[in-house]
């Protein structure tokens, strides 16, 4: 979502360029997505969390979020952030672990703590980035169950009773340890959307693990829909695994359903959006050989102004080929 460097906003950029080259200044949050990975920390004045989600294929990015205003940085509890009047940006990370439930909820309570602190009570948009994602722990559950257990359990104690489930996204990270972030803000008008397509993923049966993940599809805020990452699943279940371009098909209709019109409308959003009004769009696909097929299919759905980068990585189900997460907003 590019906007003007005086409006909160997102935009990609090469790696390398520093906080002012990469926005003129006023910058709350990086993200570097390269070969490495580790704790967030401030680099030159700016919160920055480095992701290991590169390979030889790509080269690497950042993703950096302006301010709309004078900003103010700190750390605490190893959280990483940076607020101006409107908006706070947070990043954290938890080590490498056999097991990840207890510091998972350690951390997220940490970060809701510091929401309620710092006065930021509505956290509109969040990813999660989980190593060996389709792995098992030591006591046979699987990675990703692992951490959606922990995150549940602070969520429940700590913030969505009273706040809601934002938009995320749970993506694998070829780094060691689990790296996060999250954008928050003071307004009250924040809708989180679900999907009549898409079971709410905190409904999901207890086959998908003992406690479901904790995101809603998507959030409205001022005329902007932040989408979850959003795969080819119907109801609950994987639909065409093996199937790349018929689950592309799927993941793009469930994010064409979710923005339209009739979608919002029965959710208290007066306006909907179509495939062409997305951008700052990541698509996650998990077989490397597929990049050529994937980046067609993304000139064939989107708009050709979009930004679009490919992340080669391991998703939170593994029969899930890809994943699309990105903002809608209306084109001029």
């Amino acid at each position: 979502m590019a906007k003007q460097d005086e409006e909160f906003g997102s935009r990609f950029v090469e790696v390398g360029m520093n906080a002012g080259q990469e926005e003129g200044g006023g910058v709350i949050g990086r993200i570097v997505f390269g070969a490495t990975s580790g704790a967030p920390r401030i680099e030159q004045g700016v919160p920055t969390l480095h992701l290991n989600m590169n390979d030889d294929a790509r080269h690497g990015f950042a993703e950096v979020w302006n301010a709309s205003g004078d900003t103010h940085s700190g750390i605490t509890n190893g959280l990483v952030f940076a607020h101006d009047d409107a908006f706070l940006f947070c990043a954290g990370f938890v080590p490498l672990a056999d097991r990840y439930t207890e510091a998972v909820y350690k951390t997220y309570a940490d970060a809701f703590a510091l929401v309620s602190d710092l006065q930021f009570p509505k956290i509109f948009r969040m990813w999660n980035f989980i190593p060996h994602i389709n792995g098992e722990n030591p006591d046979g559950l699987e990675v990703y169950r692992d951490f959606c257990r922990g995150r549940a359990m602070a969520f429940d104690e700590q913030y969505a009773s009273t706040a809601g489930m934002p938009s995320a996204t749970g993506i694998g990270t070829w780094g060691d340890g689990v790296g996060f972030y999250f954008l928050a803000c003071h307004e009250r008008a924040v809708t989180h959307i679900e999907n009549a397509r898409q079971t709410p993923a905190y409904r999901y049966p207890q086959r998908y693990g003992p406690r479901s993940p904790s995101f809603a599809r998507a959030t409205y805020m001022r005329d902007t829909l932040y989408v979850s990452g959003t795969a080819s699943i119907i109801g609950h279940e994987t639909v065409h695994e093996g199937q790349l371009a018929k689950q592309w098909h799927v993941a793009t209709g469930n994010i064409a359903y979710l923005c339209g019109a009739e979608n919002l409308e029965a959710q208290g959003v007066a306006d909907g959006f179509a495939l062409h009004d997305l951008d700052q769009i990541k698509v996650y696909y998990r077989r490397a050989a597929d990049l050529p097929a994937v980046q067609a299919l993304a000139r064939d759905t989107f708009h050709p102004d979009a930004q679009v980068r490919f992340l080669h990585v391991d998703i939170c189900r593994a029969d899930l080929l890809v994943e699309i997460e990105g903002i809608a907003t209306h084109r001029p």
